[in-house]
């Protein structure tokens, strides 16, 4: 994951990743996506190569011939970072992702909060290993967010890493400087902070407000892209992170690879993640949350309160 990191910083450096091309369901997916989980699933395979992969891309758009330039921009930065490969064994590595649930497996997104890379702001690269429907291990690289560091100072990019029954742990991106990390104490709905999606298109913000008021909570929420989210509620600085379906997509299911690695992580720093209405997360169902209705993430403290005052405004 570091040297997926690595990857993704070069092309946002770049800002190569200004261009895009649209999939069907018409989410923008850049250079870095490809990159980033042609680096992953190699590395996984070799070492785990009976355990498939459930990760977000495939090969089908960018090997269309309307897209040779960025199938050959994706080739380049994956040589630059490893041994080379041609064009066609890039296309394989994304397939490799291509796996299905099952008794064990791991969920990959090689890029979540693809908007907010593009704008320059937050996104995580996120991997979780899934056992009988429990994750078991999670990590999070969230490349553009905030470190303080042992030594008072402030570096960019952090390291996110849970595994079940050990507890979480945060390191700075070359995966160094380990920090043990908690969910905050708060536990009056009036001090809590809110975290929620930049993006509203599958999330109902009018809803959060409309919770937010009900509990009390009369700061702005903290809008952030991707499960960096997950990353700053684990660590105490916010307390309440949450998607409800909005209006426009009531049938929307959340996807599993863009909760699996962050839940974990909250959980190992003392919090709680369940669906909207109280229900543990489904990971044997499929690519989606089909026995699931929206995300709460909270520090522990507020969750009954929370899950309580949300029942009534639900559709």
């Amino acid at each position: 994951m570091i040297a997926a990191s690595r990857l993704t910083r070069s092309i946002q450096n770049d800002l190569i990743d200004k261009r895009s091309i649209q999939k069907e369901d018409r989410t923008p997916v850049t250079v870095a996506d490809y990159g980033s989980q042609v680096v992953i699933c190699k590395i996984l395979n070799d070492a785990f190569p009976d355990d498939p992969i459930v990760a977000e891309e495939d090969s089908k758009e960018l090997s269309k011939p309307e897209h040779g330039e960025i199938l050959a921009q994706v080739t380049n930065y994956v040589n630059a970072s490893s041994p080379r490969v041609s064009s066609g064994e890039v296309c394989q590595r994304i397939d490799l992702g291509s796996g299905s649930v099952s008794h064990r497996y791991w969920a990959l997104d090689p890029i979540d909060g693809t908007k907010g890379f593009l704008r320059g702001d937050q996104y995580a690269i996120a991997l979780a290993l899934i056992e009988n429907g429990t994750v078991r291990v999670g990590a999070l690289i969230c490349p553009n967010i905030i470190l303080n560091t042992h030594g008072g100072g402030k570096s960019r990019g952090g390291l996110f890493v849970a595994a079940r029954g050990q507890g979480a742990v945060e390191l700075d991106i070359t995966g160094d400087s380990c920090r043990k990390i908690h969910v905050s104490n708060v536990n009056s709905p009036p001090q809590a902070l809110f975290t929620e999606s930049v993006e509203s298109a599958h999330s109902d913000h009018r809803l959060h407000l409309e919770l937010a008021k009900k509990l009390g909570i009369s700061r702005p929420p903290l809008m952030m892209d991707s499960q960096a989210k997950y990353a700053i509620l684990a660590r105490g600085e916010a307390s309440i992170y949450m998607r409800i379906p909005s209006p426009q997509t009531p049938d929307y299911r959340e996807k599993i690879w863009d909760h699996a690695a962050g839940s974990i992580l909250v959980e190992e720093a003392g919090g709680k993640v369940t669906d909207a209405l109280d229900r543990a997360l489904d990971f044997t169902c499929g690519k989606r949350f089909e026995n699931n209705y929206g995300i709460i993430a909270t520090n522990g403290w507020l969750h009954r309160t929370v899950v309580n005052a949300l029942g009534p405004l639900l559709p």
